[in-house]
C-alpha cells in the first residue's frame, strides 16, 4: 500500500502537477491540503476516475481532500470530525482503518484555535483507537515535532511552530498507539524537511522545516518499507511525502 501527502498551496495552480503526481506515483490513498478553492472550483481533471475522492474546501483558503482507489474499496463513506473547522479534516474508513487527510492552523492569527484544534485531534485519535480501529493520518500538522526537524538556521525559540507546548500536543496526539512514520524509518537524518520558505532559494539549499507527516497506528507502522520527500517535486513550498507499507 502506497499513501502519499501533499500540501498544494492552491490546486488551481498547481492541477497539472497533481494529476501528473498521481499517474506517475500510483498511490492507493492520496491526502491533499490547502486546496484554496470551493467543491465548484475544483478542475475536473483532478477527480480521478480510479479514486474516490473527497474534497472539502472553501474559497481561496484552507481545504482538504481525500482520495482512495477504488481498487482498494469500491464504496467509501467520508465524514468530518465534530472539531471540523474551515475545512481542516476528512477521513473515510476501509475495513478496519480509518484514514484522514488534516491541515492543522498554522496559529498565527489566533494561537489557541490551534491548541485547540491539536487538543481535539488527539481526543478523536484515541476514540478511533478505542473502538477497534486503526488510523492513518497524514498532512500539514504544522508543527515541528522535534528541534532536529527544523534546520538550524531557521531554529528561533518560541516561534509559533516550534515552541514546547506545540510539541508536547504532537506528543498526546501521537500517544502510545501512533507512530511518525518517516521519524521511525529515518531517526537520525537532520535534513528531514517537508517544507520551504520560497525565497533565497532555502528549497534548493534544502533549509526548511519538517510540517508534513504520515502517522500510522503501530500495527501499520511496522509494515512500513519507506518513506520519502520529494523536494524538487513541484511547485508549492511544501514537499510531497509518499510512504510505502508492505
Amino acid at each position: 500500500m502506497k499513501v502519499a501527502t501533499w500540501n498544494v498551496n492552491g490546486i488551481r495552480a498547481r492541477q497539472a502537477q497533481f494529476c501528473d503526481w498521481v499517474a506517475r506515483e500510483k498511490p492507493d490513498v492520496v491526502c491533499l491540503q490547502e486546496l484554496k478553492a470551493e467543491l465548484s472550483q475544483i478542475p475536473p481533471p483532478c477527480h480521478l476516475d480510479e479514486y474516490n475522492a473527497f474534497f472539502h474546501g472553501m474559497k481561496g483558503y484552507s481545504g482538504v481532500s481525500l482520495h482512495i482507489k477504488k481498487s482498494l474499496s469500491s464504496e467509501v463513506s467520508f465524514i468530518h470530525p465534530d472539531f471540523d473547522l474551515e475545512s481542516r479534516i476528512v477521513q473515510a474508513e476501509v475495513g478496519d482503518t480509518v484514514f484522514a487527510s488534516v491541515y492543522v492552523p498554522n496559529g498565527n492569527k489566533n494561537y489557541e484555535v490551534k491548541v485547540e484544534f491539536m487538543q481535539r485531534l488527539a481526543v478523536w485519535a484515541r476514540r478511533v483507537h478505542d473502538e477497534g480501529r486503526k488510523l492513518v493520518l497524514c498532512g500539514d500538522i504544522n508543527i515541528t515535532r522535534t528541534e532536529t526537524d527544523v534546520h538550524p538556521r531557521e531554529r528561533r525559540p518560541g516561534i509559533i511552530g516550534q515552541r514546547p507546548e506545540e510539541r508536547e500536543l504532537f506528543a498526546q496526539l501521537l500517544g502510545d498507539r501512533m507512530v511518525d512514520v518517516h521519524r521511525e524509518l529515518d531517526p537520525d537524518n537532520d535534513r528531514l524537511f517537508t517544507w520551504w520558505a520560497p525565497w533565497r532559494q532555502m528549497r534548493e539549499r534544502n533549509i526548511g522545516w519538517r510540517l508534513d507527516y504520515v502517522l500510522a497506528s503501530k500495527e501499520i507502522a511496522e509494515r512500513a518499507t519507506g518513506c520519502v520527500v520529494q523536494r524538487e517535486f513541484g511547485t508549492s513550498d511544501h514537499g510531497p511525502v509518499i510512504a510505502q507499507f508492505s
